[in-house]
């Protein structure tokens, strides 16, 4: 049985529920991702995007080329990004219901990191996009 996500926004104004096992579970440090959720990072889990059940006033915004970022109209909460052309939708970890649920497996964009943040998890770690 696939495991079940749920998140939303700070507000409780949006809202989603995803009944499958993530596609990837990464840790993002690049720059369009910094300042799309305000921090040093994106720790984000992936998933097909008919799989993810949203519900809410989302808006978006295209980030860059292709990827669409998705926030809570209300409170402002980035709670989801995505590649429409691919059929992927990301949820953040920080918008889980039960954060624990989140089990990274890599760090990408490393290339583009904040300096003053030390990696020692022991993931494995790439300057760009992780490998297909």
């Amino acid at each position: 049985m696939a495991q079940r996500y749920e998140g939303g926004c700070m507000c409780g104004a949006v809202r989603y529920v995803v009944e499958a096992e993530p596609l990837n579970e990464r840790i993002c440090h690049c720059r369009s991702c910094q300042k799309a959720v305000g921090a040093a990072f994106n720790a984000r889990l992936m998933f097909r995007a008919d799989e993810v059940e949203l519900t809410g006033p989302v808006k978006t915004a295209f980030s860059s080329p292709g990827v669409k970022r998705g926030f809570c109209a209300e409170c402002g909460t980035t709670v989801l990004s995505g590649r429409e052309a691919a059929g992927v939708l990301a949820v953040t970890s920080g918008s889980l219901d039960e954060p624990a649920l989140f089990r990274p497996t890599v760090h990408i964009w490393v290339s583009s990191k904040q300096l003053w943040l030390k990696l020692d998890d022991g993931l494995p770690q790439f300057a760009e996009a992780a490998p297909a």
